[in-house]
């Protein structure tokens, strides 16, 4: 029969969850130890306890050496001859044991060696709590609250106890010491007062565990849960997908009028969840991840780097993103790509600048809006507007803070911007345009297959003299100046026409009907006096000298 000592060991033992010979080890120790010190000896001492008795006996360990000159330490060895004289049978190597009298230990000796057991008893115990949960990192255990610190909570594991720091923890719970929750086991760390056991309430671990809890389709593997994307206290997305093509998994998660979920949300303390079917097909499986919002169209960006674009509409937009972006950082944790989402006039606007990019960029000098003159230009260039198209581009408010540009300035800059690209307003005329006579053949007026009459217009440089002047209407000079002297006294420059309008002119003298009649080709021709003055009063000056009225340059 075990002594009584033996027995509360042995009940040591399972309170610690340890196994009874390392606290025999520790008694034996912690004798030995006292046993030394109580005679002042640095002799090896060893202690050995007898399970049936309960006595513990102290003895010194000498180790055999062949002579004197292998002797090191003469407390700790002796010669073979010396050996044998104690006991024949000993050979070199062996020891000799010395029975130490252990019964003039006092209270003293008692005390040290209860400390020596209590440390080797801790020692003990947290390699044990070690060795049980280093192993089973993400299991989910049931464990007790015990007490309610600051920023953590303490849990009773049973074998051990568990600390959940504040990160780890929801916002939505709160605890009373002696409730029963479950936890998830994330690590076991060596600290220099023994393991410590860190587990959680935040982990994705804990969602998945409660459905195969709740969901008997997940349990037996018919629906299997792909992905989970958490943000405790917040919301959670779940990704799950069947392997049976006759079990809804949505449907199969969520249950009846919504009760196998509902449960999972109590657990949780009203955590939202979302529960998506997953997809193999990237785009697909964005566009469910990113609901509820709707989604326009996904596009792969890179697919080294697991890039994605989503495009939504403008109203879809702060949805899709979600409240502080949780919508989106969701999404992208449970598909590990990255998302760049962006709304349909976002989408727009990049695509304009690209192909704007693409087409080498402005190119046309503002000097070809020739209905500017050359004080407007000159502002323009000195404010680095250079191009047509940098012009068009810019917002009356910018325009305004170029010096010197005012009101009506503004105004003519947008007129003969507008011109530039061949848009009017109603009411609004364009510029006139005249067939010369001297250069229609009979056969264009006739019609004659393609042919077409050369057309001219009033708004050819005045560079060319008096000579371009003439080609750029219908009538000498000699005769507009008969019809209206006083209305030409100084035309100073005759303004360009656009190619556009050109154009258009062209295509009308082609696909108008032939001049059969002299009195209708003379009528067509003839250029009104009063068109004439609408001219001269728009043009703007070529040089200081102007035109003589007969038509010559007066230098």
């Amino acid at each position: 029969m075990a002594s009584v000592l033996y027995q509360s060991i042995e009940t040591l033992s399972r309170d610690k969850g340890i196994e009874p010979g390392i606290v025999v080890g520790a008694v034996e120790d912690a004798i030995a130890l006292a046993t030394r010190k109580y005679y002042k000896t640095q002799e090896n001492m060893r202690a050995e306890m007898d399970k049936e008795t309960g006595e513990i006996r102290a003895y010194v360990f000498k180790t055999v050496v062949e002579g004197p000159e292998q002797v090191e330490d003469e407390i700790n060895q002796m010669t073979l001859e010396a050996a044998r004289e104690l006991a024949p049978e000993v050979e070199v190597g062996g020891e000799l044991r010395f029975y130490k009298d252990t019964s003039p230990l006092g209270r003293i000796a008692a005390q040290m060696a209860k400390q020596v057991i209590f440390q080797k008893v801790r020692e003990a115990e947290r390699d044990t709590v070690f060795l049980e949960y280093n192993h089973r990192a993400g299991e989910v255990l049931n464990a007790t609250v015990k007490r309610l610190e600051p920023m953590d909570v303490i849990f009773d594991l049973g074998k051990a106890e568990a600390r959940m720091p504040k990160r780890e923890q929801s916002r939505l719970e709160q605890f009373a010491v002696g409730e029963r929750v479950r936890v998830v086991l994330l690590r076991v760390d060596r600290a220099a007062k023994g393991p410590q056991v860190i587990v959680s309430r935040a982990a994705p671990a804990l969602v998945q565990n409660l459905f195969q809890s709740e969901v008997p389709e997940i349990y037996d593997g018919t629906v299997s849960i792909r992905a989970i994307a958490r943000e405790a206290g917040e919301r959670t997305k779940i990704a799950v997908m069947s392997r049976d093509k006759d079990v809804d998994p949505v449907g199969a998660c969520v249950g009846m009028k919504g009760m196998r979920v509902q449960s999972i949300i109590r657990e949780l303390r009203g955590e939202k969840i979302d529960i998506i079917e997953f997809s193999e097909e990237i785009t697909t499986f964005a566009e469910k991840a990113l609901q509820p919002a709707k989604v326009s169209r996904v596009s792969i960006v890179d697919l080294a780097d697991k890039q994605i674009e989503v495009i939504v509409d403008d109203t879809q937009l702060s949805l899709a993103i979600g409240k502080k972006g949780q919508n989106v950082r969701l999404a992208a944790k449970l598909l590990g790509w990255k998302i760049d989402i962006k709304s349909e006039e976002e989408k727009r606007q990049e695509v304009e600048q690209q192909m704007h990019a693409m087409g080498g960029g402005p190119t046309t000098p503002v000097e070809q809006i020739t209905e500017l003159g050359e004080s407007i230009l000159e502002k323009l260039i000195a404010a680095g507007i250079t191009t047509v198209e940098e012009l068009a581009d810019m917002t009356p408010e910018q325009l305004e803070e170029i010096p010197g540009i005012g009101e009506k300035t503004l105004e003519k800059i947008s007129v003969a911007v507008r011109h530039y690209f061949g848009q009017y307003e109603e009411g609004e005329e364009r510029p006139a345009v005249v067939v010369d006579p001297t250069h229609v053949d009979e056969a264009a007026m006739n019609g004659a297959p393609g042919e077409h009459p050369t057309v001219e217009t009033a708004e050819e440089p005045a560079a060319k003299g008096s000579e371009a002047a003439e080609g750029s209407m219908a009538k000498s000079p000699e005769e507009i100046l008969a019809a209206d002297a006083g209305a030409v006294g100084k035309v100073r420059e005759v303004r360009h026409v656009s190619a556009e309008e050109i154009s258009e002119a062209e295509e009308a003298a082609s696909e108008s009907d032939a001049f059969t009649d002299a009195d209708a080709r003379e009528e067509k021709i003839e250029l009104d006096n009063d068109a004439v003055d609408t001219l001269v009063d728009e043009s703007q000056d070529v040089s200081d000298e102007g035109i003589d009225t007969d038509g010559h340059d007066r230098g």
